[in-house]
């Protein structure tokens, strides 16, 4: 290892403050003093009577197998170095440890390594001689091998589905022997495959991979194979080997359910996860192990060993797993509107604002390029031409907060980006304040001030941070005196709003972005008016000459 490579101290304590911290941030575990990598349960009177468990190997396969130990699982785990076995003291401490605590038994848990076979076989013959009732089976569910070498099938991910059965046996009082014996019969029913080992091949797609990976476990040309039929019941282990993402991993999961199901096979429980990885080695392995009732119910048991998963009991397959979408309402732009006394004022002001806003297309987007990815000019374009395509089809709606909603949604659909986002939050919020019989002057203040609101809550923005809101702010609060101005002065109001946008437009110019992309541009590059304020400024006042038109 590495140490610059990896986010650790240092290479020679790397494993004992790995072990430090997992005991540190878990209760349930202990860690042995006098040299020893060994983890325990921190409950150890409770095994007494008990067949207490123990396992290890190498580190840089965690969480296995510190992560297994628990009430139903591991009572015990031994470390090595990384991708070393454990020596023969430090097993042989474990096991003295667990028989002292009043176990009636121990049986140990070894993974196919010829390492832990002779360190851990050690082991037990000097624990025999202490006077220990001590067992040993060895997982080997490697089908990685179509002939398997002298050294045998390699012991996988498959150790952990041991793990979880005989601690559950375990836990329930049974003997030394009776347990040995259940394990055996099961371990005829795991294979796993995962690890290069057959052929190296080419990067394939996530269903390509899974099916390769199980029609080599399945292969009957193989000597390690699993032999699966239609109609059994398994339980599938997809184990990340330590790099994939978990979008990845979710991939491969649905992969693997599918492949099984489509050979007839029941898939009863999915455990997806990292469960015995190879540090950070890129792949997965599939451990595959076929069940009855009674096997199921023991991998169902509950345990408290914090790298377990926690399962629903409810068989994968043939469960219903789609729950219908609530019907909603169609889109307020898909509606049908009638046409209101104040139609043709607002339809002149959306056609003149598009007009605009194409005819500003190019030169929002060269001040967007100074502060973010040069395309605010073609979002609000892209806007504009929605509005006009759905005006050629559509009445404007006498209620201006209909008209309002139908702007939303044409924004949300077609603008785009966090821009499409406000504008679609500011015109939702205003539009339940302006209706056919409530259109005034503080009816469309309110309306603007809740639209600006929503714009902040959940923009994160505010006047300063170089946004739309430098603009749309000062106006607002200008358009609130509607709600006292005399009928002759609202024209002034109306004017005084506009000048306060574009005053607050242009002093975006000597502000450090605080919110959008343009405050992840260094502050020295920006030297030009936000784009938003100024698009805001100009919407205003083209809506304000519109209606001093209508005046003439």
């Amino acid at each position: 290892m590495e140490p610059r490579q990896k986010l650790i101290n240092s290479a020679e304590v790397c494993v004992d403050e790995a072990l430090c911290g997992l005991v540190r941030a878990n209760g349930g575990l202990s860690l042995m003093g006098g040299g020893h990598r060994v983890l325990l349960r921190s409950d150890l009177n409770l095994l007494r009577g008990k067949v207490a468990l123990l396992s290890g190997g190498g580190s840089g396969h965690e969480p296995a197998h510190g992560g297994f130990i628990g009430v139903g699982m591991l009572s015990a785990a031994v470390a090595g170095g990384v991708f070393a076995s454990p020596p023969p003291a430090s097993i042989l401490a474990a096991i003295l440890c667990l028989h002292n605590a009043g176990a009636q038994g121990v049986l140990l848990i070894v993974k196919n390594y010829t390492g832990d076979r002779l360190n851990f076989g050690l082991a037990a013959e000097q624990a025999r001689n202490h006077g220990v009732d001590v067992d040993m089976v060895i997982v080997a569910d490697d089908c990685a091998f179509n002939q398997p070498s002298k050294a045998g099938r390699r012991g996988l991910c498959g150790t952990i589905f041991i793990h979880k059965l005989a601690g559950a046996l375990a836990e329930e009082g049974c003997s030394l022997i009776q347990i040995v014996s259940k394990v055996t019969e099961v371990l005829k029913g795991i294979g796993i495959h995962g690890e290069p080992g057959i052929k190296r091949s080419k990067v394939a797609s996530a269903d390509e991979v899974v099916k390769t990976m199980i029609d080599h476990m399945t292969n009957n040309d193989s000597q390690s194979h699993l032999p699966l039929k239609s109609g059994n019941s398994v339980v599938v282990c997809v184990n990340n080997l330590g790099a994939l993402s978990c979008l990845e991993m979710a991939v491969v999961t649905r992969a693997t359910i599918i492949c099984l199901e489509s050979r007839g096979v029941v898939v009863a429980r999915v455990m997806s996860g990292s469960f015995m990885t190879s540090l950070e080695m890129v792949g997965v392995s599939l451990s595959v192990m076929t069940v009855d009732q009674e096997t199921l119910r023991l991998f169902d048991a509950k345990t408290s060993a914090p790298a377990w998963p926690n399962l629903s009991s409810v068989c994968v397959s043939g469960r219903s797993f789609i729950t219908e979408a609530p019907e909603m309402s169609p889109h307020p732009q898909d509606h049908t509107h009638k046409e209101g006394p104040l139609s043709p004022v607002m339809r002149t002001a959306l056609v003149k604002v598009c007009t605009t806003l194409l005819e500003k297309q190019e030169e929002l987007n060269a001040l967007d390029r100074a502060s973010g990815d040069g395309d605010c000019g073609n979002t609000h374009a892209q806007a504009a031409k929605a509005i006009q395509e759905w005006l050629q089809d559509h009445v404007v709606p006498g209620c201006p907060g209909r008209l309002l909603s139908v702007l939303a949604g044409l924004v949300q659909e077609k603008m785009g980006g966090s821009s499409g986002a406000l504008y679609s939050l500011f015109l939702t919020a205003a539009a339940g304040h302006v209706t056919e019989g409530q259109s005034n002057g503080a009816a469309w203040a309110t309306a603007m001030h809740a639209g600006t609101q929503a714009m902040k809550k959940y923009g994160g923005a505010d006047v300063g941070d170089r946004t739309m809101l430098d603009a749309l702010c000062p106006a607002v609060d200008e358009l609130m005196k509607l709600k006292t101005a005399p009928p002759g002065g609202q024209v002034a109001v109306l004017q005084n709003a506009v000048k306060k946008a574009s005053l607050g437009a242009e002093s975006t110019l000597d502000l450090t972005a605080m919110a959008g992309r343009a405050s992840y541009i260094a502050a020295e590059r920006v030297s030009l008016p936000d784009p938003g304020a100024v698009a805001v400024a100009t919407i205003m006042r083209t809506v304000m000459e519109t209606l001093e038109e209508k005046k003439k």
